[in-house]
């Protein structure tokens, strides 16, 4: 199918690339086939990776996947956007109201998408969330940056990444706020389902 994503994650000298590719069941004659093409793009991009980098490079194809459930990436059309989850909407809407071309920011359109188990939306006003709080109780942050990497298939609580970036005021220690902003950020990932019902509630902007 053409609905092809590709999330990259570098950590030190690992890279980790997770694939979402989704593929159209009338040209598999079974899932044995969707294994074997799942396996051999696997391969295939590994051989594409060894191109470009001497890192080491591992590749996740279609994560949610659940054989012993019947749970396969098959699509109709070859897009995700059968299952009613484009969220069409403007991808300049940020969730705390800011086009921030200068600072790290996300692409991703909050509106538009489920509150449920999207993490488009959930980890973009989470992220909002950890970071207000940060300032508010931890003393001397001048800025905040919180980054949430999710993985397809994992938990919503349980992240691939969630990095906290804090530049301080003249004459603070960032070591010495990481305590603090560690269990901030602990808690509400402990307690991320409660983002859902406080947007289902209207207690959260999504632009």
């Amino acid at each position: 199918g053409e609905d092809v994503k590709v999330m990259g994650l570098r950590e030190k000298d690992k890279i980790t690339l997770t694939i979402a590719c989704a593929f159209v069941g009338r040209h598999l004659s079974g899932i044995e086939e969707y294994d074997a093409v799942k396996r051999e793009l696997t391969e295939w991009v590994k051989e594409i990776t060894s191109d470009y980098t001497e890192r080491e490079v591992t590749v996740n194809v279609n994560t949610a996947d659940d054989y012993e459930r019947g749970c396969y990436y098959l699509t109709v059309t070859g897009t995700s956007a059968e299952n009613g989850d484009d969220g069409s909407v403007g991808r300049g809407n940020r969730c705390n109201g800011l086009i921030t071309p200068a600072r790290p920011m996300s692409m991703e359109a909050t509106s538009g998408k489920n509150p449920i188990n999207h993490v488009g939306k959930i980890y973009n006003l989470l992220a909002n969330r950890i970071a207000n709080e940060c300032v508010e109780k931890v003393e001397g942050i001048q800025e905040v940056y919180v980054r949430i990497l999710s993985q397809i298939g994992k938990p919503i609580d349980q992240p691939r990444t969630l990095s906290v970036q804090i530049i301080p005021k003249k004459g603070y220690d960032v070591e010495k706020m990481a305590p603090t902003v560690k269990r901030i950020a602990d808690e509400w990932l402990s307690r991320v389902t409660d983002i859902t019902e406080m947007v289902i509630e209207g207690k959260l902007r999504t632009f």
